[in-house]
């Protein structure tokens, strides 16, 4: 199989040119992405579902909005929660999939062998118990630990319902179509307190022609 490069822990912004209803100008963060296929959360749909009708314990933590958001089309009966933890933005990038439906087969695994090598319980090196990085200080939460345990690190904190998934070279064969724009995130993203104009805010800050389609009409008929 051709080796594939990791986008994790990077953003998809769709083109103008994406048809399909469920990515209209999303912006989604990459959380896993290799040869068997990618994952990742729409990081601009919010729902009017509050997290303390579905998590209360972790409603206090969440940022404003205080609401749930849809990862994507696939599991919405799952729940993932992605937090910044600042500070923690040196160590090995990594993915576990807690409390997410996704990839149960390395998640528990991975996180078991994790706290096993780990002293006290906890993660390796700076990352505390309950919470795995991703990229950089974006990580995912264990959704099933105290959320007392996080509450005095934690910047930020996202709850997604559901998420996106693309099977082995799927979405390779969308970037190649122009589905996407690969563009990096910044720790931000996750807790923008606008999600309505977050793929706007991502293209704008582009430091190239990309900067010009933050103003392209959601109308192209009215142009």
């Amino acid at each position: 199989m051709t080796e594939v490069s990791s986008l994790t822990g990077r953003l998809l912004v769709a083109t103008p040119a994406l048809a399909d209803p469920n990515f209209d100008r999303a912006v989604v963060l990459l959380l896993d992405h290799d040869e068997e296929g990618s994952l990742g959360v729409v990081l601009n749909r919010p729902t009017p579902v509050g997290v303390g009708d579905i998590l209360a314990p972790w409603a206090a933590l969440a940022g404003e909005p205080g609401v749930v958001f849809q990862g994507g089309p696939v599991s919405l009966d799952s729940a993932l929660g992605v937090a910044v933890i600042p500070g923690c933005l040196s160590g090995a990038d990594g993915v576990a999939t807690l409390e997410s439906g996704v990839r149960p087969e390395t998640a528990e695994t991975a996180a078991a062998g994790a706290r096993a090598d780990a002293p006290h319980g906890g993660l390796p090196g700076e990352e505390p118990l309950g919470w795995r990085r991703v990229h950089g200080a974006i990580g995912l939460v264990d959704l099933e630990t105290p959320p007392e345990l996080l509450a005095t690190v934690l910047g930020s904190l996202r709850i997604f319902a559901g998420y996106a998934g693309w099977g082995p070279g799927q979405l390779e064969d969308e970037l190649v179509e122009g589905a996407w724009y690969v563009v990096d995130s910044e720790p931000g993203d996750v807790s923008s307190p606008d999600p309505e104009q977050l793929w706007r805010a991502v293209l704008r800050r582009q430091r190239n022609e990309l900067a010009m389609v933050a103003t392209y009409p959601d109308d192209p008929s009215l142009n």
